[in-house]
């Protein structure tokens, strides 16, 4: 077995030589600005701090002070000159400590440094590029996003409410799921993909949400209901059906196989016609895409807010007529979150025969497309007339499913 000692001696000099080489890069590439060594200057200033650290802690941090001390000398002269830059001393301070970081931390962790050290270093040379396509707005909304997602969220209570039985966590994470599909079509619609985001969008929201992705892609054509915001909301609902079996199939293989070839042929159908109104957008020549609400902030919390309406409905509904109103329930239950319903089911909460099962999850989904329907007009202030269609079509298919 190869000693612990000399794998990180190799990773702290082959390390140590790649930076030396990106430095050298660098530093010809902007006509020596990087003044202090490159290859074999970083090369034995990795390898001093591996030797230093072995031989005593001290004597590595009396090393650092060194360094440091060398680097204040070298900065004060280039000041005269107007060629001071501190980049220099960060990479030569960081290439220093690879010996004791190979020692004591495992190899993912030196590797990631080196990585984003690598990667530090050739930014500047791809700034004109990233100038010209992202501005300090783009900056502010990714906070925006990490501020609902990474900050407020995890602070909110898990303790749910009384009788709507939804903790403010679950109600923020609604606005946060809102926000980030509508944030991911943001970015692929405008730096991707320029006639497919929004089509994109729709097929990769639809395999968490429909319903969302539908309010997010109609909240987007409130001036022009472009062809791919169509096929976009149309392929959501797509993507819906193949999810509704994927879950039937993994909790009761006998109510996936009564819904299976319906489902099969509404999702293969709904994706054909989505691709149908996408072509029409495919040879439309690119135009300067302009998006000034990428978070749609607004609409998450009317989604939301009517998310909320919908569960006190569905609660009033099941406590006023039990089991015996299954039927209305499934149908109301469309128009929140059809998912939890559908797996109470399959799982066996009520004691009804698969028929009924496979009855009760037609009439869901076919609420839910006419939930979406109604988002689809209003959120698109009347726009997607076409998907809405779309979406009522797919809700009658459902009906005459459940009762056929």
């Amino acid at each position: 077995m190869i000693d612990k000692d000399l794998i990180a001696f190799l990773v702290t000099v082959v390390f140590s030589f790649l930076i030396g080489l990106e430095v050298r890069s660098y530093r010809e590439y902007f006509h020596s600005r990087f003044e202090f060594g490159s290859i074999r200057t970083l090369t034995f200033t990795g390898l001093l701090g591996f030797v230093f650290f072995k031989i005593n802690l001290y004597l590595y941090i009396s090393g650092f002070i060194a360094l440091t001390l060398f680097f204040l000398l070298f900065y004060y002269f280039k000041l005269q000159e107007n060629k001071a830059s501190i980049v220099t001393f960060l990479v030569v301070a960081i290439t220093y400590s690879f010996g004791p970081l190979s020692l004591i931390k495992p190899f993912w962790f030196i590797a990631l440094i080196f990585v984003i050290l690598i990667f530090g270093l050739n930014v500047k040379r791809m700034y004109p590029k990233l100038t010209q396509k992202i501005d300090i707005y783009e900056l502010e909304t990714f906070a925006k996003m990490v501020l609902l997602s990474a900050v407020i969220l995890p602070l909110l209570p898990k303790t749910k409410l009384p009788y709507i039985e939804l903790s403010p966590f679950k109600i923020w994470l609604i606005v946060v799921v809102i926000s980030a599909i509508s944030y991911i079509g943001y970015i692929l619609q405008k730096y991707i993909f320029s006639n497919k985001g929004y089509f994109l969008t729709g097929l990769a929201g639809g395999a968490y949400s429909s319903t969302a992705t539908t309010v997010v892609l109609a909240s987007k054509a409130t001036q022009n209901c472009l062809n791919s915001i169509t096929a976009g909301i149309i392929g959501a609902t797509a993507v819906m059906y193949f999810r509704l079996i994927i879950i039937a199939y993994i909790f009761n293989h006998q109510v996936a196989q009564k819904i299976l070839i319906p489902y099969i042929a509404l999702g293969i159908g709904g994706i054909l016609v989505a691709i149908f109104y996408l072509k029409k957008d495919l040879n439309i020549q690119k135009s300067e895409y302009v998006d000034s609400n990428p978070l749609e902030l607004k609409t998450a919390f009317i989604f939301a807010f009517l998310f909320i309406a919908m569960i006190a409905i569905t609660k009033f509904i099941h406590t006023h007529f039990g089991n015996i109103g299954l039927e209305i329930l499934s149908f109301i239950i469309g128009f929140t979150d059809i998912d939890p319903f559908i797996l109470s089911l399959l799982t066996g909460k009520f004691s009804i025969t698969l028929a009924l099962i496979a009855k009760l999850i037609f009439i869901a989904t076919a609420s839910n497309n006419f939930l979406k329907a109604f988002y689809s007009y209003f959120f698109s202030k009347k726009r997607c007339i076409i998907s809405t269609i779309w979406l009522i079509v797919f809700g009658m298919i459902n009906i005459v499913l459940a009762y056929i």
